[in-house]
């Protein structure tokens, strides 16, 4: 079995359980996610099982959009309200003018520091394992992106905002940093992943769903190609001898490439099947296999 399932994870389950409900439904043993969502969020979960866990790693450069419900005057240790409160203050002057004022210093590359709480890891060990021991350690600030950033609505003292953003972004952070330059704390209450890459939540299964088509054996209609991540990529169709080469792993030289723009292309057999995933080598001028699907 290969595919991926575009599942849209309920709150209060962690991703971890959705990978091993999937292992479990399809007798899969390779299974992974793209992507973490933290238990308190819903939404887009990429699982991909079978030979399209080797393209996870091309689908985690994928842009996300999120909204969240963001509460002012409180500030948590986990930057959402499941975390510890460790400050309160009282935020009912904060206006919608303010609000948009600040968002604004969102927009575009910014530096952001991760949370305490996250999966990231210091010196082999996760940052959130630390921080339950009562460990804090120095985060190194990393660059993102915010391509949009959007007040929604405000009904104070909750804020809900609307983001598309780069991969690497807390949006627990973002909330953070907001109530910090509106001076008053914040944290976040709800998070949705309505998008990320090519999934949206419009078309993501429940875990009902899910259970229900596989007890049905119509879970095949859910299952997205291995290659559905790279639609929008450029790709050659290779004659059998280049086919032989690219399966073992030796460059090739292919024509009506655009390698200027590229450096990688889907190629495909002769029967319209995903063979690799090749990248530009300039100083062969060939294209080298990264990417084999026997």
């Amino acid at each position: 079995m290969d595919g991926i399932l575009n599942i849209n994870k309920p709150a209060g389950v962690t991703s971890f359980k959705i990978v091993s409900l999937v292992r479990h439904l399809t007798g899969e043993r390779r299974v992974g996610h793209a992507g973490t969502l933290d238990p308190l969020a819903c939404g887009v979960l990429p699982v991909c099982f079978g030979r399209a866990t080797r393209v996870i790693e091309f689908l985690m450069d994928a842009q996300k959009t999120y909204r969240a419900v963001i509460e002012l005057g409180i500030a948590t240790d986990t930057y959402d309200i499941e975390g510890t409160v460790i400050r309160e203050k009282d935020a009912s002057s904060i206006t919608r003018q303010d609000i948009e004022s600040a968002l604004c210093c969102f927009l575009g590359a910014i530096e952001q520091e991760p949370p305490m709480y996250s999966a990231l890891k210091h010196n082999g060990q996760c940052l959130y394992k630390l921080a339950r021991a009562g460990i804090a350690v120095e985060r190194k600030k990393r660059q993102v992106y915010i391509y949009r950033l959007e007040l929604v609505d405000y009904n104070p003292p909750f804020v809900t905002i609307e983001m598309e953003c780069s991969k690497g972004t807390y949006v627990r952070s973002l909330a953070n940093d907001l109530g910090e330059r509106l001076g008053c704390g914040a944290c976040v209450t709800e998070l949705v992943r309505l998008k990320y890459g090519p999934f949206d939540i419009e078309e993501a299964v429940s875990v009902f769903e899910l259970k229900d088509a596989f007890s049905g054996g119509e879970w095949q209609r859910l299952v997205y190609p291995v290659d559905f991540i790279m639609k929008q990529w450029e790709s050659v169709t290779v004659g059998d001898e280049q086919e032989r080469f690219i399966r073992n792993g030796v460059s090739v030289i292919l024509e009506d490439t655009n390698t200027i723009a590229n450096d990688k292309y889907c190629a495909y057999d002769e029967k319209g099947s995903l063979l690799a995933i090749l990248n530009f080598d300039a100083a062969t001028g060939k294209w080298k296999p990264q990417k084999v699907f026997n």
